[in-house]
């Protein structure tokens, strides 16, 4: 089946120096890129276009979908990705998004929760499926690859498939009647 190109908008949690984030991103850019059918804009808050408020704005508003790569620190989500998601307000409106984790033993899953609650209170559609990254240091190679037999492989697959999913559904919904007029 033939899908168009969607775009996604791959959104880094984390802005600490020496960071793990840039693993687990790349692999979910990697398993993004497999699935085909994406245009993928990294926004990241350790870059300036990362903390650039119009350029956020943009790209935030040009993006189908998001997919969020977030630590857990201290039972939460870090505050360089909070400062990104409040940086911009009406362009994550009807829009979904899905959630890629990774921490200590809950693999971030604290993070996750918090942000289903922030996403939902801008209107856009947090995802129930997901990827979880328990003790993550431990599971990639020193090359930031997982086994090929490692579960997140099906995990990220059908989260990707259900985002492609929805992005598809929202868009078409935009289109046909902008989600303000909805008010």
């Amino acid at each position: 089946m033939q899908h168009d190109t969607l775009r996604l908008a791959l959104l880094y949690g984390s802005d600490r120096p020496l960071r793990f984030c840039d693993t687990v991103a790349a692999w979910a850019h990697a398993r993004a890129t497999a699935l085909g059918g994406w245009k993928i804009d990294r926004l990241d808050p350790a870059t300036p276009s990362g903390r650039d408020g119009p350029s956020l704005l943009r790209r935030v508003r040009e993006a189908d979908a998001f997919l969020v790569v977030t630590p857990e620190y201290n039972h939460g989500y870090p505050a360089a990705l909070k400062a990104m998601i409040d940086a911009v307000y009406t362009q994550w409106q009807a829009k979904p998004v899905a959630f890629v984790s990774y921490g200590g033993l809950s693999g971030g899953l604290r993070a996750v929760e918090q942000l289903r609650q922030v996403f939902a209170s801008l209107h856009a559609v947090p995802l129930r499926d997901g990827v979880s990254f328990a003790h993550a240091r431990d599971q990639f190679a020193a090359d930031g690859t997982l086994p090929r037999d490692h579960p997140a492989h099906e995990a990220m697959r059908l989260s990707l498939s259900r985002l492609r999913w929805w992005a598809g559904a929202l868009r078409s919904a935009r289109l046909l009647t902008p989600y303000d007029a909805a008010a």
